[in-house]
């Protein structure tokens, strides 16, 4: 973060559980993250790793029971979103803060109109009249490259293609003019060629309207085209943070270099895609110690008893980069390691 870079939003040591009948579930296990005004965070990591439940967490959407945050801050604005009662984090959801769901067929309603849908958004947080709401859902739908405006606010969910209703769901999330847009998978179930116009899209509108936006995905080239940071998840923890350059550059985690190894390259020298053994840890039942350990091929060269047993510290390995792994611990001092919320800075 530049000095120059105002701090819009501030996770700290976010924990969400779910309590299920087998036990409780560790989704989100001490999550710091931190996103300046007008900047994109990629979030990645495999599927169940705790990317959607932390945007979750973020919007309080949590559903309770059986998920609940158990202790944390997240800072938006000054404000401590955990503090507020949800009369005022109402005020908040889809003005300052919106989302992007994964699925738009199902985050839509299917018995409403595209315009309906826009324009209770507009007559909730800005207080217009049916009419003016009506006429800026057409505008919206217009500023996101939908054809024949006129005519798609009229129609229903089931009457747009799937990369139509991705693009009514940002003009959606966008109503209100938001600081913070979080996309969760926004090109999930889209073609190729529909995905790249999405993340265009999002590009776009973010320099235009000057929001910022939380980029969640298991994609590392989507990040790697439209991030400034990126947030690397396993098993409910941040294992690295960077910018999206020293990332790529220079990847230290061994699971972060497993993603990025996976990457497919056009090289007729290639035989197979390189793979990550193993799965990933049920979060019921998380192994003492890092949790990457029984999946990671430097454990045994580096120290299998520290590394199966005692879990390692985000620490900073140069400005702006961070890890969580004992390969680089043990080089560093203890003082490096990132300050709790009520160390850091406002």
């Amino acid at each position: 973060m530049g000095e120059t870079d105002k701090l819009l939003l501030k996770i700290r040591n976010l924990h969400t559980y779910f309590y299920t009948d087998d036990g409780v579930a560790k989704a989100v296990d001490g999550v710091d993250l931190e996103l300046v005004e007008g900047g994109t965070l990629g979030v990645v990591g495999e599927s169940g790793c705790g990317k959607s439940v932390t945007a979750l967490s973020v919007m309080r959407l949590i559903p309770d029971p059986p998920g609940k945050i158990i202790q944390g801050k997240i800072v938006f604005g000054g404000k401590d979103l955990l503090t507020l009662s949800e009369a005022e984090m109402r005020k908040i959801r889809g003005r300052s803060i919106s989302m992007i769901f994964q699925e738009p067929m199902t985050s839509l309603n299917p018995v409403f109109q595209i315009g309906d849908q826009i324009s209770e958004v507009l007559t909730l947080h800005e207080g217009l009249s049916k009419k003016e709401a009506w006429n800026r859902s057409i505008e919206m739908l217009k500023m996101v490259g939908i054809p024949a405006a006129e005519r798609r606010v009229t129609e229903y969910p089931h009457q747009l293609s799937g990369g139509m209703r991705q693009r009514a769901m940002i003009a959606m999330a966008l109503a209100c003019s938001p600081k913070l847009m979080i996309a969760d998978e926004p090109t999930t179930a889209l073609d190729v060629t529909i995905q790249a116009q999405i993340l265009e899209l999002i590009g776009k509108l973010r320099e235009k309207l000057g929001m910022a936006v939380i980029l969640i995905t298991h994609d590392l080239g989507v990040v790697a085209e439209t991030a400034d940071r990126v947030a690397v998840m396993y098993a409910g923890r941040i294992v690295e943070q960077a910018t999206v350059n020293q990332l790529f550059a220079q990847p230290m985690h061994p699971y972060t270099q497993g993603l990025i190894a996976s990457i497919p390259v056009l090289d007729e020298n290639v035989e197979r895609l390189h793979i990550i053994p193993g799965v990933v840890p049920d979060c019921i039942n998380l192994p003492p110690g890092c949790k990457f350990a029984a999946r990671c091929s430097k454990r045994v060269e580096h120290n299998l008893a520290i590394c199966s047993q005692s879990e390692p510290h985000l620490i900073e390995t140069e400005p702006g980069h961070q890890v969580r792994c004992w390969l680089y611990e043990e080089q560093d001092q203890p003082a490096r390691a990132t300050p709790s919320f009520s160390e850091a800075p406002a």
